[in-house]
């Protein structure tokens, strides 16, 4: 199943709990533009996608991955969820999303600042403070930013740092924004524990994804007296029952690239990972990483969805069946683009927010979110995951009828 049906069969479902016509349910199914391109550089030729969703709610807002796998399925899953997430998170903006299918690891810095600027080049007509702003993604990152904005800059012959979010504190930038996306899944999941009574020390986790948001999430749940008893990245993973000293794992991850060379600790396989006895897991990779063919085997008790569609639909129906419960990535993972929405601000007024103002805005901002669609999960005696898609896809379709596209 692609990513894209698995998103469409969750719309389906949400749609039925709210009774949507099939005009409704077409235009939350379409996305409103598709651009596509291919970046020549330095001989070779690569596939870029830019895609908005929908801009009801305001101008599209979604990060740009540089991965082998990108392909247009992914990109439109990527924007359609980005549209959810902002419209639950109370922000104005619509969802977009954009990719390049390249694997950054192959590329010296040289070459991967080109790529960045050809992007660039591509879709500069299409992208803007006021049209689409983009952010950073899977193996993108502030300086990838950086020169994005520099390039589009040089093209329109002025000054526009709010085109771009997740950029250097020095272009206008948040010293915020490289944790918030973690920082928030934090919060949500500390949320979530409250409600159900249930105790944080000691609580065990397993990470799937030990990248910028799999990293940061380890270390703040660390420090929060969480137990981490596994931690994966792309060449395996690593397990001590006992708990691992995360603070030891990131300084092995930054020296040797991979969790694995840490040697307090017995090798696991992702496959191992996933299905691993633990109170939480922390879902920060990528993609379809439960689907149905593993879903029988997870024995976590909650699932938090860092990584944006890591569960399929088949999945996540089996998993509501075992009661595990799941914290849906619109909702868990929605801390970076509520303080991209921050950088923007400042960067549109000029003003500059502090550090605790900011995180105070991300706490209240999540707080009112998470609130929103665990009263509607216990009203409705729906799944998280639908109670936070019926929120967001109204908002979605109230600014449509507010504009006149839906009878």
């Amino acid at each position: 199943m692609s990513v894209f049906e698995n998103a469409k069969q969750n719309l389906e479902k949400a749609s039925k709990y709210m009774n949507l016509s099939d005009g409704e349910k077409e235009l939350l199914l379409n996305h409103k533009i598709i651009h596509k391109a291919r970046l020549n550089v330095n001989g070779k030729g690569y596939d870029a996608w830019r895609i908005i969703h929908n801009d009801a709610l305001g101008p599209g807002k979604g990060g740009i991955r540089f991965h082998p796998n990108v392909s247009e399925d992914e990109v439109k899953s990527l924007s359609f969820w980005m549209s959810l997430k902002n419209s639950l998170a109370g922000i104005p903006y619509g969802g977009a999303k954009g990719g390049v299918k390249v694997n950054p690891k192959d590329l010296s810095k040289e070459e991967i600042e080109e790529v960045s600027r050809a992007y660039v080049r591509a879709f500069h007509r299409y992208i803007g403070q006021d049209k689409d702003i983009p952010a950073p993604d899977v193996y993108t990152n502030p300086q990838v930013m950086a020169w994005m904005l520099d390039e589009y800059e040089r093209i329109k012959g002025r000054h526009e740092p709010g085109m771009i979010t997740g950029k250097p504190v020095e272009l206008g930038g948040c010293e915020i924004r490289g944790y918030a996306t973690s920082k928030g899944g934090k919060i949500i999941l500390n949320f979530f524990l409250d409600k159900i009574d249930e105790k944080r020390e000691g609580t065990r986790v397993v990470i799937q994804g030990f990248g910028n948001a799999g990293m940061n999430i380890a270390k703040m749940l660390f420090e929060d007296g969480y137990k981490i008893i596994a931690v994966s990245d792309s060449k395996g993973g690593i397990m001590n029952l006992d708990g691992l000293d995360i603070k030891e794992v990131i300084k092995i991850k930054e020296e040797k690239k991979s969790v694995t060379q840490y040697s307090k600790g017995k090798r696991v396989t992702n496959k191992e990972l996933l299905e691993l006895d633990t109170d939480v897991l922390v879902l920060a990779a990528l993609e379809n990483q439960i689907t149905k063919e593993n879903a029988d085997n997870i024995k976590a008790k909650y699932i938090l969805e860092l990584a944006n569609g890591p569960i399929t639909y088949e999945a996540d129906e089996i998993l509501n069946n075992k009661n595990i419960k799941v914290i849906p990535d619109i909702l868990a993972n929605s801390g970076g683009v509520i303080v991209s929405y921050c950088e923007w601000v400042q960067n549109r007024t000029g003003q500059i927010f502090s550090k605790e103002y900011m995180e105070n805005i991300l706490k209240e901002k999540l707080e009112r979110s998470f609130n929103k669609t665990y009263n509607l999960y216990k009203e409705r005696n729906v799944s998280l995951r639908m109670a936070a898609y019926m929120i967001a896809m109204e908002r979605i379709l109230k600014a449509e009828k507010s504009r006149g596209n839906l009878d």
